[in-house]
């Protein structure tokens, strides 16, 4: 059940004021009462049975079994290294102005557990050239609990980025994060949309709330003030709702969620992606009927900050216009 008012800190009071006015009282209410409804949550809820993130003591177990295998500190390496991906996403929707637009791609910080990760992201993005920020979600390293470290480290790294940022929750965040993240300046889009303008030119940037762990996601709502025919790109934290994002028109996803496996055999074959979708979507650039999606496996790491055979990343997407026909598949 919602937090009693009484048990709440005025700073508390404050933010879910501002989420009221913001959203509405109710879905402001809604959203925070299934959080504390299903908080740490091991079995059931949401699209995946199992949860393992929300189990404890099982992070405790798989570190000291790598610390035992002598793997561990190799893994926390692995870890920090994070790359930059540059993509290509061609369409022949895409107005001439917005031809070689450049947006930036961060998910899956896990900021409070990830310091060396966040340190060189911080490094690959600074004066990096891009004309838009979007962010997909998973700022939190638990599931739960107090996220001010987060978001101390995640405020470092917006000073390292240029112009507007939107971002999307994941299955780690809670919606108290919203008012924090929008007074960086960073605009959470909560089945919402926003419209980009170069002139007389237009694309749409949405996004949904968690579809994995909380169900909040309503494609719909997000999509209501889209026209069909003009180019949209839909934010989610999961790729695993592609199939609904495709058929509302929708001509990119960009999703994180599953850190490429994060622990993977040698070629990149992950272990799990713990997401209900095949695993070509699970990582990398994607296409499903006519719209484009790319799985980003993360900046940070979960449940424990290591990583084998599955680098983390930024990523880089170009927009570029082509005529009908021409269209090649993933870059």
């Amino acid at each position: 059940m919602p937090q009693p008012a009484a048990d709440r800190t005025e700073e508390e009071q404050a933010a879910l004021l501002r989420l009221e006015v913001r959203l509405g009282r109710r879905h402001a209410r809604q959203r925070l009462g299934i959080e504390r409804d299903h908080e740490a949550q091991v079995f059931g809820q949401g699209l995946t049975f199992f949860h393992l993130e929300n189990l404890t003591s099982s992070h405790r177990l798989i570190e000291w079994t790598l610390k035992l295998s002598g793997l561990y500190w190799r893994g926390r390496r692995n870890a920090a290294r994070v790359r930059l991906n540059l993509n290509l996403i061609e369409s022949d929707k895409l107005p001439p102005a917005f031809d070689g637009f450049r947006i930036l791609h961060l998910s899956d910080l896990h900021a409070d557990m990830s310091e060396g990760a966040m340190t060189r992201a911080a490094e690959l993005v600074a004066g990096l050239g891009h004309d838009l920020c979007v962010l997909t979600g998973d700022f939190r390293g638990r599931t739960f609990g107090p996220f001010a470290t987060c978001m101390a480290s995640l405020r470092r790294l917006r000073s390292s980025l240029a112009g507007s940022a939107y971002a999307v929750l994941g299955n780690h965040d809670t919606i108290m994060m919203t008012p924090v993240l929008e007074d960086m300046g960073i605009r959470v889009l909560l089945n919402e949309a926003e419209t980009i303008r170069r002139g007389v030119d237009r694309i749409h940037v949405a996004g949904v709330d968690d579809a994995h762990f909380y169900r909040a996601d309503n494609i719909e709502k997000a999509a209501a003030s889209i026209p069909p025919d003009e180019f949209a790109i839909l934010l989610s934290h999961t790729p695993e709702i592609y199939r609904q994002a495709a058929h509302a028109d929708f001509d990119v996803m960009l999703s994180g969620h599953t850190h490429g496996g994060q622990i993977c055999l040698p070629g990149g074959w992950p272990l799990t992606l713990g997401a209900a979708m095949p695993r070509r979507y699970g990582t990398g650039a994607w296409r499903y009927a006519e719209m484009a999606g790319y799985t980003s496996r993360g900046a940070g790491s979960s449940v424990v900050p290591v990583r084998f055979n599955c680098p983390p990343e930024v990523t880089l997407h170009t927009l570029r216009r082509i005529s009908r026909g021409d269209r090649a598949g993933p870059a």
